[in-house]
């Protein structure tokens, strides 16, 4: 089973969040934001500059030291990616730093807007928080208290107003970080979704796949088995019987390369139909002829008007009966064997029966066979049952539902097939 990958062209897979967003690692979000952090350096120092023209002339002009400041509060950002912690203290410092100088306010602050934000969507909220509120205390500080000794000289206490803009731009950052960050959540789940999803489909493949083989290759194998033993025991005393057990061999053989080779063109090319239809109950009559060649007789009932079965069920079916005939093959010593067919309203039942007894002995078969069938039968949303018969023997009890719609009309028959 080959499962699906997403290219490698441009832009991010259909229903993935973009990286740059997610803080998903490798790829884009591990390289450097170079573009981004140049093009915020830049607006920071432009907007700075036309900043300064409108405000009162008792602010400190930028001078280098300004610059420097606004280049490292932007240039820390360049690990946001990486360090989101020491991306927002990093600018949070700088930009306090800035306000302690006395230069004119401006979007210097979005580089703490930009640290944090990266730093919340990161899951490092307690972190963003301390960042934010070290700038809102620095800034505090300095416009109530400590202005008497920082520049410009003769500067005047601030207005608390202005704390309320600085309150509103914070709350306004923390809805848009924390909108972020729980879609960012809710991203992450449902990829996990999909990819326990994916499991899970390519374990009921492997498995399907495995039960699909193993009832192909044990019915087949068992006759192939029985047929070589009779050809080898009359190989010399009688020439004929021994060439139509190596002609027996050889159809099962052609007839078990062949279904093989169906299932592996379903891995092969993953999503194309079948080219064979998959055996249905229809197929039971070459069931029969396969085990009259191991010697074995085989009644077949049918109770009730065949519906149309889903080739799931269908499939289902055959292979229950197709497994425990192969048992009685390999388990029993009963030469004959009865299958029932019985079609409900809105299911299937099937069961098969010998009379034993148990021979003690095994075909080189796995011991999944019973589980294989239970297997298939839950599948359906059906049950199974299996085990000795009170009046010897074994016996195997199946019921298949059926969809709603899909059991046609029921009609009480009987039919009756035998072969030698």
């Amino acid at each position: 089973m080959e499962e699906h990958r997403a290219g490698s062209g441009g832009g991010p897979p259909r229903g993935r969040s973009p990286r740059w967003l997610t803080g998903v690692p490798g790829g884009r979000a591990a390289r450097l934001p170079w573009a981004s952090t140049v093009l915020l350096g830049a607006v920071v120092l432009a907007g700075s500059a036309v900043a300064a023209r409108g405000q009162p002339q008792d602010r400190v002009p930028l001078d280098l030291f300004a610059r420097l400041l606004i280049l490292l509060a932007v240039g820390v950002l360049l690990f946001r990616h990486r360090h989101p912690v020491v991306a927002a203290f990093g600018s949070a410092v700088a930009v306090t730093a800035y306000l302690a100088g006395g230069y004119p306010y401006g979007p210097v602050f979005l580089a703490v807007a930009v640290g944090c934000f990266g730093a919340v969507v990161a899951g490092h909220r307690r972190a963003a928080w301390s960042a934010v509120a070290l700038v809102w205390l620095g800034h505090a500080l300095v416009a109530h208290w400590l202005y008497r000794w920082l520049p410009p000289q003769g500067d005047r206490s601030a207005d608390w107003g202005q704390e309320l803009g600085i309150a509103a731009w914070v709350l306004a950052l923390a809805a848009a970080a924390e909108f972020v960050r729980v879609r960012r959540e809710q991203w992450a789940d449902r990829r996990a979704e999909r990819e326990a999803a994916e499991r899970r489909r390519a374990d009921e493949e492997r498995l399907r796949m495995a039960r699909e083989l193993h009832d192909v290759l044990a019915h087949s194998i068992s006759v192939i088995n029985v047929q070589s033993s009779v050809g080898l025991a009359l190989l010399d005393s009688d020439p004929e019987q021994a060439r139509a057990a190596l002609t027996t061999i050889k159809a099962a053989s052609k007839e078990a390369l062949g279904e093989v080779r169906q299932v592996l063109d379903t891995l092969r090319t993953p999503g194309d139909a079948p080219r064979a239809p998959a055996p249905g109950l229809d197929r039971l009559p070459e069931l029969v002829e396969q085990a009259a060649s191991t010697g074995l007789t085989v009644t077949v009932e049918t109770h009730g008007a065949r519906p149309a079965v889903p080739p799931g069920a269908d499939l289902a079916a055959f292979r229950i009966v197709q497994e425990a005939l192969t048992n009685v093959v390999r388990h029993s010593g009963s030469r004959t064997a009865r299958v029932r067919v019985g079609y409900r309203p809105g299911r299937i039942r099937l069961g098969i029966d010998d009379e034993g007894p148990a021979t003690g002995t095994d075909a080189g078969g796995s011991g999944n066979g019973l589980a294989g069938m239970r297997e298939r039968a839950a599948g359906l949303g059906g049950t199974i049952e299996a085990g000795p018969r009170p009046g010897g023997g074994f016996r195997v009890r199946a019921e298949l539902p059926l969809p709603p719609g899909g059991s046609g009309t029921f009609a009480r028959a009987a039919h009756k097939e035998e072969r030698p």
